[in-house]
């Protein structure tokens, strides 16, 4: 696991110039939430490797996908097991970039709306997203927050049939992450 972060950040910083502030966080945090016409489904990931060069506006996260933790236990089975097949695919990243990065001051303490686009993975299967946040600079870090809805087809995500109406087809992601300037 740790050979692994520090690949995702070695390819994520050789990509940025060295003079870039870069910004990491190794504890972000994503929940998601399904609201089924029977059952909700709420799971969240509190080990979300994240990391943004605030000049150039590159931003990359990582996530264990069996680090995601359900009320019930047999939630987190299935979730591993049927729906996402975390022994085959392991990892969800998004490689992406602040689209609007010239609207955002991160010297200067305050809260920013950001767009960010770029590719989520998961399951998989790569599609290209676009969702507005927010971050919030302070003096010793960049809180960004943002919520956005998938569909799980699209991310060949498939509801067995014994279940369909349980289950919602699209389901809303919440991230929050608290990014600390990378110490060199």
């Amino acid at each position: 696991m740790k050979k692994t972060v520090l690949i995702f950040f070695a390819i994520f910083f050789s990509a940025v110039s060295s003079q870039a502030q870069k910004y990491i966080t190794k504890s972000g945090k994503i929940s998601f939430f399904s609201d089924g016409p029977l059952e909700k489904i709420e799971a969240k990931n509190n080990k979300v490797n994240a990391a943004i060069d605030a000049k150039s506006g590159l931003i990359v996260f990582k996530v264990l996908m069996k680090s995601f933790v359900f009320e019930k236990a047999l939630m987190q089975e299935h979730f591993n097991e049927n729906y996402v097949e975390s022994d085959k695919y392991p990892l969800s990243t998004f490689k992406g970039k602040i689209t609007n990065i010239k609207d955002i001051d991160f010297t200067k303490e305050g809260a920013y709306d950001a767009t960010v686009e770029g590719d989520l993975t998961i399951h998989g299967k790569t599609n290209r997203i676009k969702t507005n946040g927010k971050f919030i600079v302070s003096s010793n870090s960049i809180n960004g927050k943002s919520s956005f809805t998938i569909k799980l087809a699209d991310y060949n995500i498939e509801i067995p049939k014994i279940v369909t109406g349980k289950i919602a087809e699209e389901i809303l992601i919440s991230v929050d992450v608290d990014l600390k300037p990378l110490k060199r």
